[in-house]
């Protein structure tokens, strides 16, 4: 059936960027003056989470050659909750797939899901911590701050975070999400402050085009208030999609690696089928097709319950253990439901335009919904595109498949 012509566009963004993200952690961390907390020869556990943050191995590799100056002995602990399928070999995994791994760092990689409970929220719940960092003498916690998918408080994804759900490991993980991300997210970080060794944390802000835009390292006294204040920041630099409403939304790719729900719900508009409310943001999207799976995300599909229809081959690459261990751990059911299946790529968007008229679809192509500066639109919505100043990059063409009904690539 014929498909719409699609125009690429591209987007104005912030693109402010720091050019040396290794020397600004060496710096802030020598800013802190923890030699006169930790002494020579101190272990110092440094958290690797699961996220793809940009210079992430190399900001924790400043942190590991920091601390050996300090004669300090570093190692890396993995702090991504259920992740990795919730095993110490797929944690170690993952790191190693984000660069991190013993022979890149310098330092030993020590994965082990096991916690121990360290204490009890002001309401009784119990908080879990990493076995393996609350038996070092210092923690240096890494983290980006974003918007979190699921839930909107004044701390949302970040350095509290890290040491709650990271550093919780599943049990954490799991506890959290069982009693309700907000506040006990938070509450448990205070928590963990109070009672283990934290030192140090390096909360990174990406731009728009999620690069690394600033880089803050704070002692453990300002951790909250550096997630707030990180926090609205990011409201400043969020990547959008500049159309609402749409018929239809096509996206080449989702994954862990691009948000913890594979398609970040702050992008798509749809956060609250998530949560368990049928709420809507924006933009309204009339129907979701997802087409592919990253290969970082090693066959985690959590979140493919956002769209509405995908392809066999995506189906085909879903490894359920790792997908069924982070939605039983986060409780959000409809995350990890299949959506209807199509054969092809090519006849997941035909299902998706239906009967629309080619002339009238408000119709929009991203590649995953980290990087949104290029956009391939319907020609029904040139004139916003104009109106909206953005800049034509390609003009219009007919959408391009190989002989097995795959889309070209984005």
């Amino acid at each position: 059936m014929p498909l719409p012509k699609l125009t690429r566009v591209k987007q104005a963004f912030d693109t402010t960027r720091l050019d040396d993200a290794h020397g600004a952690v060496v710096a802030g961390l020598q800013g802190l003056g923890l030699e006169r907390r930790l002494k020579p020869g101190a272990r110092v556990a440094i958290t690797a989470g699961s996220r793809g943050i940009q210079n992430l191995a190399q900001m924790t590799r400043a942190a590991v050659d920091t601390m050996k100056a300090l004669g300090a002995r570093p190692f890396i602990v993995p702090a991504m909750g259920s992740h990795g399928g919730a095993t110490d070999d797929g944690q170690q995994k993952l790191l190693a797939d984000l660069g991190i791994s013993e022979a890149t760092m310098g330092c030993p990689v020590v994965s082990s899901v096991q916690v121990e409970e360290i204490g009890r929220t002001p309401s009784g719940h119990p908080v879990y911590f990493s076995r393996d960092a609350l038996q070092a003498d210092g923690v240096i916690a890494v983290n980006r701050v974003k918007l979190h998918t699921i839930f909107r408080g004044d701390v949302e994804s970040g350095l509290c975070k890290i040491l709650a759900v990271g550093l919780g490991k599943h049990r954490g993980a799991q506890q959290i999400h069982k009693i309700g991300t907000q506040p006990f997210m938070v509450e448990s970080a205070r928590v963990i402050l109070e009672k283990a060794p934290i030192v140090a944390g390096v909360a990174v802000l990406e731009n728009s085009l999620d690069e690394t835009m600033e880089v803050h390292v704070v002692p453990r006294e300002r951790f909250e208030a550096t997630d707030v204040a990180l926090l609205k920041r990011c409201w400043q630099v969020l990547p959008r999609i500049p159309f609402d409403p749409l018929d239809v939304l096509v996206v080449d790719e989702m994954g862990k690696n691009i948000s913890g729900t594979g398609m970040d719900t702050n992008i798509i508009g749809i956060g609250g089928r998530v949560g368990g409310k049928m709420t809507m943001g924006t933009p309204v999207v009339s129907t979701i097709a997802v087409l592919g799976l990253t290969p970082e995300t090693h066959g985690n599909a959590n979140g493919i319950g956002l769209a509405d229809l995908t392809t066999r081959r995506l189906v085909d690459s879903i490894d359920y253990k790792s997908t069924y261990t982070n939605v039983l751990t986060t409780r959000l059911w409809s995350a990890g439901r299949l959506p209807v299946i199509l054969e092809t790529d090519r006849e997941a968007v035909e299902v998706a335009v239906g009967e629309i008229p080619l002339d009238e679809i408000r119709f929009v192509r991203i590649k995953d919904t980290l990087h949104l500066e290029e956009l391939d639109i319907s020609e029904a919505l040139l004139p916003e595109a104009r109106k909206l100043g953005l800049t034509v990059v390609r003009e219009a063409m007919p959408m391009s498949f190989d002989e097995a009904g795959r889309i070209r690539v984005f």
